[in-house]
């Protein structure tokens, strides 16, 4: 369409969202509305408020020579953004490329809004993807340079939206809240919230007359994703429940900030020499951005000559008027839809992994051999070889690694014939890799050439004692090829444990682009590869680690097949990690250890075990030590499991105690299928694993609120442990079930359904 300078209104709306884009006089196109729609809630809630037909630039891009128009750090208002006119758009039913089930056409729906820098002639073309009925919106841009000379981009937003009216109308932010998710090695899916207004306390833009500067943000650096936060966040008004939550789908760095800006009339950019507003009567909002690598934050900057383009790393945001859970819900089926289809998926196998608290990285045939002999006795469908098989016993293997071929010495008869073993107890063998590094006393370091690995400031990026293998280089993705053809052909793994222990830094400036820009190029061609490697063995199943949850991540787990939640070895600290990972990941994704032992009493073995009942089971311990009544408890619980399995994957989670608190004592998680709920409960106890009984305390009883059975007659069933101990019941008027655990640590799970 051609350019125009008639105002406009763009956007759409179905049963779940509605979203506004509005275009002025002037030409600038602001979104001034989103948010969900549900017409069943009008009466309730209903829609939130709708902001001044104003606000900040659907995109901002901050140039190389121009900067932003008012000082501070905020993704908002840059010289170039303020510029950009509208100058067409395009809005179409599409079926989602890449790696989307074929029967999901026509359950997309795409709007383009095409705009144009009038100076540097920098064209932005912003997607916006919405996932029929289901309060979804995809989004990125990509900027093309259609002027006479280089253009150099610092930082341009996925996501930029001002349409954030608060309680009481545009303006009012006093029932907004932020939500965060801090992330660490051992301690991940930590949530927290707090009140906007707390965050941006009010300045008085009255007694001076200026914008606000600050601004709430989150970064991540270096090569994991999740390594100090998750790449996610949410604003929600707690007024009403209308909540937007948000994920970045990016391997790499990233960045995410909310703030206030002043909502300026239509057309009107009344400011003066020093950035103070002009015209009367502005009103402040808040707005969120959401972004990839930054030149501020990360090094990151390209140069776009006459013709380039760059597209940003895409984005996500739910919408819903029900609150956090339901944000987090529409969250989840919107990662099933875009994630590349595998039976994995729907079949949800029972794995053995020989490492955590067991093996630990010191396999052998002597010691492997009764614990595949167990974990087929207690139902485990695959069984994984973890760290350790490539090198030999007593020497240290960490800055060695990269060859990957197995040590004679730790298997006498060869790893094909533990492989075997594996096979002829009706299991599937798995191994474990980390691909990506190479050790500086690996012989691979110096078959392949320099500039295979990253490189920083004419340097190879050493880090812990490995080198950092960069994907874009042909000898590096042949090296890797060659690595998991012989892994899965020649050894017979069907199933790869790719894990991830190092932080590579801001990247390489390998080539001549900045450190982040390299990266960037890396984290892509990282994705490619792993589409090629499924591609070629389309059957492999592939979980993603790194130290735990380091990259948890929807641009990997739109991949691959499942995500370590955690490295943490100590039972009682688990907990929180586990009811919190489905707010992160799918619950089929997401797994979680599962580490009995022999020296535990009953009621810890059923306490962690039953942390993974509602993900994946990732299942270790030296179960063959176990006395057999300790092992029926081990395979009670794999029984219970493979009964539940059958709902997961369409299943939905909630958290009837609210996101778990890492001191909590009492934590819950619940999983809502089509015929059935379940609810898992956990009571720590005062003092367990550093519990201080913050949240709901240490009673032996704790009530959970399940609210969207309100009403509803229904019987509560401990499933597991199945013995007699704890005791529930089921309040239909109130929508509460009631859990008692006379002893701590104690766990169990309950099914809720029809009497």
């Amino acid at each position: 369409m051609a350019g125009t300078s008639q105002a406009k209104t763009l956007g759409w709306s179905d049963e779940s969202i509605e979203l506004q884009i509005e275009v002025d006089p002037a030409g600038v196109a602001r979104m001034t509305f989103l948010a969900a729609r549900d017409p069943a809630d009008a009466g309730a809630a209903g829609l939130p408020p709708r902001a001044d037909k104003a606000g900040i630039p659907l995109v901002d891009v901050i140039l190389a020579g121009e900067g932003r128009a008012w000082s501070g750090s905020r993704y908002c208002e840059s010289a170039a953004g303020r510029r950009m006119r509208y100058v067409g758009h395009e809005s179409r039913s599409i079926s989602h490329p890449g790696h989307a089930a074929p029967s999901d056409a026509g359950h997309w729906r795409q709007l383009r809004v095409d705009l144009a820098d009038p100076v540097t002639g920098l064209r932005a073309e912003a997607f916006l993807r919405c996932l029929k009925d289901q309060g979804i919106v995809r989004s990125w841009v990509r900027l093309t340079n259609r002027g006479p000379a280089p253009v150099v981009v610092e930082s341009v937003t996925s996501f930029l939206c001002g349409a954030l009216p608060g309680d009481g109308g545009p303006g009012s932010l006093a029932d907004l809240d932020l939500l965060w998710s801090e992330n660490d090695w051992l301690a991940e899916g930590r949530w927290q919230r707090r009140p906007l207004r707390d965050v941006l306390p009010d300045l008085s833009r009255d007694a001076h007359g200026g914008d606000p500067r600050g601004r709430f943000g989150i970064t991540s650096t270096g090569t994991w994703s999740s390594g100090g936060y998750l790449p996610m966040g949410a604003v929600s008004n707690r007024a009403t429940g209308h909540t937007w939550a948000w994920q970045i789908e990016h391997n790499g760095a990233w960045h995410w900030q909310a703030g206030e800006y002043v909502r300026r009339q239509a057309g009107v950019e009344g400011t003066d020499a020093v950035g103070h507003l002009t015209e009367p009567g502005a009103r402040g909002g808040a707005y969120f951005a959401l972004l990839g690598p930054t030149d501020t934050e990360h090094h990151w900057h390209v140069t776009l000559a006459p013709g380039e383009a760059f597209t940003t790393v895409p984005a996500a945001i739910a919408v819903s008027g029900q609150g956090l859970d339901d944000a987090l819900a529409r969250l989840t089926r919107y990662r099933r839809a875009i994630r590349r289809p595998h039976a994995d998926h729907g079949r949800l196998p029972v794995i053995f992994n020989d490492y955590m608290n067991t093996l630990m990285g010191d396999p052998s045939t002597e010691r492997l051999l009764p614990l595949i002999t167990a974990a087929a006795a207690v139902g485990a469908e695959y069984f994984v070889i973890d760290a350790g098989w490539y090198t030999d016993p007593g020497k240290s293997w960490w800055d060695t690694v990269g060859a990957w071929k197995p040590s004679d010495a730790r298997f006498p008869g060869g790893l094909t014939g533990v492989i075997e073993r594996i096979r002829a107890a009706g299991m599937t063998p798995g191994l474990w890799l980390e691909p990506e590094v190479v050790g500086v006393r690996s012989p691979v370091a110096s078959q392949l050439p320099p500039d295979a690995f990253f490189i920083r400031r004419g340097q190879r990026v050493v880090e812990n004692g490995r080198y950092h293998l960069d994907l874009r280089h042909p000898a590096a993705v042949k090296h890797l090829d060659e690595v998991i053809d012989f892994v899965v052909e020649d050894l017979g793994a069907g199933y790869l444990k790719l894990d991830y222990n190092i932080n590579g830094g801001p990247g390489t400036d390998a080539g001549g682009l900045s450190a982040g820009a390299g990266l960037l190029a890396h984290n892509r061609a990282h994705l490619e590869w792993l589409d090629t490697v499924l591609d070629r063995h389309p059957g492999l199943v592939i979980e993603n680690c790194a130290s735990g949850g380091m990259r948890t991540d929807y641009a990997l787990l739109r991949r691959l097949q499942l995500q370590s939640t955690s490295d943490q070895q100590d039972f009682l600290r688990y907990p929180p990690i586990t009811a919190a990972a489905p707010a992160a990941v799918t619950p089929e994704q997401a797994a979680s250890w599962a580490y009995p032992q022999p020296g535990f009493s009953d009621r810890e073995i059923i306490f962690t075990l039953c942390g993974a009942l509602l993900g994946r089971v990732h299942l270790s311990g030296h179960i063959d030590q176990m006395s057999s009544a300790q092992r029926q408890l081990v395979s009670d619980a794999v029984d219970v499991y493979k009964q539940v399995r059958t709902d997961l994957p369409t299943a939905v989670p909630f958290w009837p105690l609210g996101l778990p608190g890492w001191t909590d004592s009492w934590l819950a998680l619940g999983m809502r299928a089509a015929s059935v709920t379940y609810v898992l409960a956990w009571r720590r106890g005062h003092g367990a694993g550093g519990v201080t009984s913050q949240g709901s305390g240490d009673q032996a009883d704790c009530t959970l609120p399940v609210g969207h059975l309100r009403g509803q007659a229904l019987r509560p069933e401990v499933i597991y442990p199945r013995a007699s101990g704890p005791g529930v019941s089921w309040d239909r008027r109130s929508g509460t079930l009631s859990v008692a655990l006379p002893d701590a640590p104690a766990a169990c799970l309950v099914r809720l359904a029809d009497q």
